[in-house]
């Protein structure tokens, strides 16, 4: 199957063999490294977050101040939204598992601009720096949630310009990682490595990639408009002076909607490697699971109308969003069907990994069925900006995205790393996480329906009882991530080495090579001659 070396590249600046320390690892532009880099950044980045949810969550423990005033309240979820959203969950898979694995499943030696990938790292930091620095400068943290919504977000005197800046410079980052992912497919797959013979990981982050470079400018357009209303007053979302706030939720929905397919889409990737690696059966329905990432991400693009139902548009884009919105549930219903098809009758191997795939189609089941109540016109006006929505966008994003990167780093990690884990521990980890994430956003569904606003830093003594499970939920799931973090930290460092270079039994690419993979990934490039999940 193969016949054709390598070219070794010549030594330079970037090789590691030319620097010690972190500069062999700041100046790398191997792919591995910088998804290395992105891993150990958004990993840090994520505990900050938790940690933030985890206080917003004492403080709704019991009416009245708990242990927070509003004020602080309303500046830790903007601060936690930012950082879960933009530094988090958008780059989070595609970042880390894309820039590690990507060239490797396709039978390449690198990504096709490394000295850009290094460079989006590097912008990545600095707008991270901003977003993050602007809880500390002087005008206070900012208050307007993740969203940044006009007419607050230039009227407020709280410290908003460094954070908005932030989400601008991230969205750079976000467009050099899909602008490279794009031409590395095109590009440098390995010879006889068809579209329809490539895995399925890579085409969720192609078609993510295409989203990046796409939607990412708009967004990018909306928040200089919101600085240039904060600075010079130009009148965009401004009624005073002619302007429409809700012009600025159209621009930004159009963006946004779409991100939480940059979001879901290579965590979906992830799952359809992990399922049919521990079925051991060739995924069903490859064909059907490239249409559906397709699918779900050019109608992405028109389903924005569904956050605005109760903002004031005519009654016909009332009734075509609401559509579309129910459409683009059809092809994330056919990747549930193809991924519960492929572990019917398979001999599975209940690893790890396996129950983080498993456990994320049951919660990604549950915020799709619920997305369907927002996505309905006459039930959101009831649940609409009520802890409903708070519900069911966590078991979307966090569960979904949160639950396929555990699964990923799970079933990556002994490839990355080249040790393993410890099995029982990881085990415990995600019963635990899985109990709390559970027992956490669960009735948030009943507070919503009942009536209990989101973003409210107090509440009626009628939700008492919800939000105490809710708040008691929290503690538990950040036991469980406790578990997880230090198991796999220690483990990087002192687990035992991998007796092979495939422990799972996997069919793609990756597990050919060493553990951890060497510089060019490969001695010889692979020649691809039959389907990625050809299990015999």
């Amino acid at each position: 199957m193969i016949n054709a070396k390598l070219e070794r590249r010549e030594p330079s600046f970037y090789d590691v063999s030319e620097r010690k320390g972190i500069l062999a690892w700041i100046l790398s532009t191997d792919h591995k490294r910088i998804g290395l880099l992105y891993l150990y950044s958004i990993m840090s980045f994520f505990i900050i977050g938790a940690i933030l949810g985890l206080l917003m969550k004492l403080e709704l423990l019991a009416p009245g101040k708990t242990i927070m005033e509003a004020k602080t309240y309303n500046g830790v979820f903007t601060l936690h939204g930012i950082i879960m959203i933009f530094l988090i969950v958008i780059p989070g898979l595609p970042a880390v598992f894309g820039n590690f694995m990507l060239p490797i499943l396709i039978g390449a030696k690198d990504v096709a601009f490394p000295r850009l990938n290094l460079l989006s790292w590097y912008i990545y930091i600095f707008g991270a720096i901003l977003a993050v620095a602007s809880q500390f400068m002087s005008g206070g943290p900012p208050d307007t949630g993740w969203t940044f919504y006009a007419p607050y977000s230039f009227k407020t005197t709280t410290n908003m310009l460094p954070a908005v800046l932030g989400a601008f410079v991230l969205g750079f980052s976000s467009i050099l990682t899909g602008l490279n992912f794009i031409v590395t497919i095109h590009r440098m797959r390995a010879p006889g490595m068809t579209w329809l013979k490539m895995p399925l990981f890579p085409w969720t982050l192609y078609g993510t990639a295409w989203i990046q470079l796409l939607a990412t400018p708009v967004i990018g357009i909306t928040l200089l408009m919101t600085v240039g209303e904060r600075i010079f007053n130009i009148g965009f979302f401004d009624p005073a002076l002619g302007g429409d706030p809700i012009l600025y939720q159209h621009l930004f929905w159009i963006y946004s909607h779409p991100a939480v397919y940059v979001m879901i889409l290579p965590a979906m990737g992830a799952i359809s490697e992990i399922l049919p690696t521990f079925a051991q059966k060739t995924i069903f329905g490859y064909k059907a699971i490239i249409i559906s990432t397709l699918a779900i991400a050019f109608v992405g693009y028109f389903v924005w109308g569904h956050h605005m139902f109760t903002s004031g548009m005519s009654g016909v884009a009332l009734y075509v969003f609401s559509i579309l919105t129910f459409l683009v549930a059809i092809p994330s219903g056919v990747k549930v069907f193809n991924w519960i098809s492929t572990i019917y009758k398979g001999s599975i191997n209940l690893k790890t990994p396996f129950y983080w795939a498993v456990s994320f189609i049951f919660v990604f089941m549950i915020g799709g069925l619920t997305g369907l109540v927002l996505g309905a016109l006459a039930t959101d006006v009831h649940v609409h900006d009520t802890h409903f929505v708070v519900a069911h966008f966590h078991f979307i994003v966090f569960g979904g995205v949160g639950f396929a990167f555990m699964g990923a780093i799970h079933y990556w990690f002994p490839k990355m790393f080249g040790r393993m884990y410890e099995e029982t521990w990881a085990n415990v980890g995600w019963l635990i996480f899985f109990i709390g994430f559970l027992t956490l956003y669960l009735p948030m569904f009943y507070l919503g329906i009942a009536g209990m606003p989101r973003r409210y830093f107090d509440y009626l003594p009628q939700f008492h009882g919800g939000n105490i499970i809710s708040s008691l939920g929290a503690i538990v799931m950040i036991m469980g991530l406790v578990i997880i973090i230090t198991n796999l930290v220690r483990s990087a460092k002192f687990g035992n080495p991998v007796e092979s270079d495939n422990p799972w039994n996997g069919k793609t690419l990756e597990w050919t090579v060493e553990s951890p993979p060497s510089l060019e990934n490969f001695e010889e490039i692979p020649i691809i001659d039959k389907g990625p999940y050809d299990y015999e």
